[in-house]
């Protein structure tokens, strides 16, 4: 069977104002290179969320390819993209394993919160191919979208502070992690630059070292082949109390969403085509990943906006670079050597990595409400970001018998109640509510009440995300 790509120009040179086209590839020894350009961009963040969450690294590395695989394949070949682990599932991973054994969680419980939201973004994947994306933007308009996102990653930050706190000198390393990072993002430009995560652990891994902060006897002990470290998934049907763990996951279907649809319309902008027709696709590719991962013990999985950045340095978005990473990365799942090597990462090179990460998921939030020209001199956009931020920072819960609803939960249900309750009854009211809004002066910062006109609509254009 002949492959589905075409050769660009002779395989070896790409000019200055070309690109190479998905359907296109370069000589397969390029298309190599590139392939594992992805493999390093993306490895970084995909085994920081096995090592924070307690999953297996290289379960988590072979869904991972797997996944992007099977992406590839629903998506017809037409859309580039690596599906790497989603950071938006570490904290209902917490709460799903809070109150267990720390050194021995039960994954689980937590795997049965990821698979179900799997389902779920496989259903809104079938949903948007039939009916689009516009339902979607009314339920949640970008001030929603964007608090909903910030919420997720601010509330992971007692995460952080416990593993600063967690030996004598964790908080030392994590100066130097965070210092290596920043400092690496500065100076350097092109691929290095964009690896500043990965190289900032490196660095933060040999500073440990150094301390006695790492024990290499585990990774002495692991064999150099050997199946990935795969779990079950709990079922809810012999514990009924794992339903109860669904509303920490269901605000992760909405920041999957705007990670998908932000994926799909940067990477159009960037071959100048409309891809949109793809996104249902997209984001079906992604819920039948993570269900894939759900049920053997991987981490939830998401587009990768690392690899959108090393596409726009590089100018190559054929998906054979991407069939290569995939298949490469499920090579390297098939070793326990490296997943030990991995678990050897001590807690204060997490917390240096971290304390920005985690930062900087919140920050994509805000980054939602700029792109998108959200006004908040309208106390609609004021109250909805307002609560759902300060529920979700608290991390303030509710119990209805056997289910928890944790910040992030009742954050992201605040989001999305205030702003459409709010909405509907300025409507009823002929578009005008009198709401004080609280004005801080510049010269006194002094407080002062003044009633401001209402309005629903929180700026146009689709949410987007990494």
């Amino acid at each position: 069977m002949a492959l589905p790509w075409k050769l660009h120009g002779d395989g070896r040179t790409v000019s200055q104002e070309a690109i190479v086209l998905p359907e296109e590839r370069l000589a397969w020894p390029r298309t190599i290179g590139f392939g594992a350009q992805h493999v390093v961009a993306m490895f970084g963040a995909t085994f920081l969320v096995p090592l924070i969450t307690g999953f297996s690294p290289t379960a988590t590395l072979f869904f991972s390819g797997l996944g992007t695989l099977l992406f590839l394949l629903i998506t017809g070949n037409r859309l580039p993209s690596y599906l790497g682990s989603s950071f938006a599932f570490i904290a209902p991973i917490a709460a799903a394993t809070a109150g267990g054994d720390p050194g021995n969680p039960d994954l689980a419980r937590a795997s049965f919160g990821i698979l179900s939201i799997g389902v779920l973004m496989a259903i809104v994947g079938i949903v948007v191919n039939r009916w689009g994306t516009g339902w979607i933007n009314a339920l949640m308009p970008p001030v929603v979208m964007g608090a909903i996102v910030a919420l997720i990653g601010f509330n992971l930050a007692p995460a952080v502070k416990n593993n600063w706190n967690a030996t004598e000198l964790s908080g030392w390393v994590a100066l130097v992690t965070l210092a290596a990072m920043l400092l690496i993002t500065v100076l350097f430009r092109g691929l290095i630059g964009r690896l500043s995560i990965v190289l900032g652990v490196v660095v933060g891994y040999i500073a440990a070292v150094g301390m006695g902060e790492v024990d290499f006897s585990p990774v002495r002990d692991a064999a150099w082949l050997g199946l990935p470290a795969f779990h079950a998934v709990g079922n809810p049907f012999a514990d009924p109390a794992l339903w109860g763990l669904l509303p920490a996951f269901l605000p992760v279907v909405l920041v999957l969403i705007a990670e998908n649809v932000g994926h799909v319309k940067s990477v159009g902008l960037m071959i100048d085509r409309d891809l949109d027709p793809v996104t249902g696709r997209a984001l079906l590719a992604d819920g039948v990943s993570t269900i894939l991962a759900g049920f053997g013990g991987g981490s939830g999985t998401t587009t990768y906006g690392e690899n959108i950045g090393v596409m726009a340095a590089t100018r190559v978005y054929s998906t054979a670079a991407y069939w290569v990473a995939g298949a490469i990365a499920i090579l390297l799942s098939f070793s326990p050597k490296i997943g030990a090597l991995i678990n050897t990462i001590p807690a204060g090179v997490l917390a240096g990595v971290t304390v920005a990460l985690y930062g900087l998921i919140g920050l994509i939030g805000v980054k939602i409400w700029i792109d998108n020209k959200v006004d908040f001199g309208k106390p609609i956009n004021q109250f909805t970001a307002a609560v759902a931020l300060i529920v979700g920072i608290a991390d303030f819960s509710l119990q209805a018998g056997s289910v928890v609803f944790n910040g992030i939960a009742l954050g992201t249900v605040a989001a999305i109640a205030v702003y459409h309750l709010m909405s509907g009854l300025a409507r009823l009211r002929g578009g005008r509510v009198e709401v004080a809004d609280p004005v801080v002066t510049a010269e006194t910062g002094a407080v002062s009440a003044t009633g401001l006109e209402t309005g629903s609509g929180a700026g146009a254009g689709a949410p987007r995300s990494k």
